[in-house]
């Protein structure tokens, strides 16, 4: 078993959602059950041309498959950006009692930066290496507005 961090997998969530492919937003989730990454998915929005194409969503999927169960109660989901309200719908729905993400979306935010939707029993922690996962996203927002 490896002893993940939540800086530790947050830097590998990151790290992922940089190889995107460069026309979807560089988002990324892991879904981490008894310290051990089960799950890891990308935006695949623009790809599949599917709105439910969320990272978050995406690796609920795998995990539930995984486990061949969709209760997810003993796992935790790391995403490089705060999810929106589609997404923060999933993660209650599956369970998930552990939500942990690194940059804030003041636009779209679920998890108190906008909307709150989960109840007050869900640990949510904001702001993991939020810098690095801020700049991932300016970086591709500014390319966007040069194309």
């Amino acid at each position: 078993m490896i002893d993940l961090s939540k800086n530790d997998c947050m830097r590998q969530v990151i790290e992922f959602a940089q190889t995107i492919d460069s026309s979807e937003v560089p988002v990324a989730a892991f879904i981490v059950r008894d310290n051990q990454i089960i799950a890891r998915a990308l935006n695949t929005r623009e790809k599949c041309q599917d709105v439910f194409g969320h990272a978050e969503l995406n690796a609920i999927k795998i995990a539930q498959q995984k486990l061949n169960s969709w209760n997810l109660a003993d796992c935790q989901i790391y995403i490089s950006l705060e999810p929106c309200v589609m997404c923060a719908g999933a993660i209650a729905q599956s369970h998930i009692n552990e939500i942990y993400f690194a940059a804030y979306d003041y636009k779209f935010g679920a998890c108190g930066s906008k909307f709150m939707v989960f109840p007050n029993s869900t640990r949510i922690q904001g702001g993991i290496l939020e810098s690095e996962a801020k700049q991932l996203l300016e970086d591709f927002f500014k390319d966007k507005r040069e194309d």
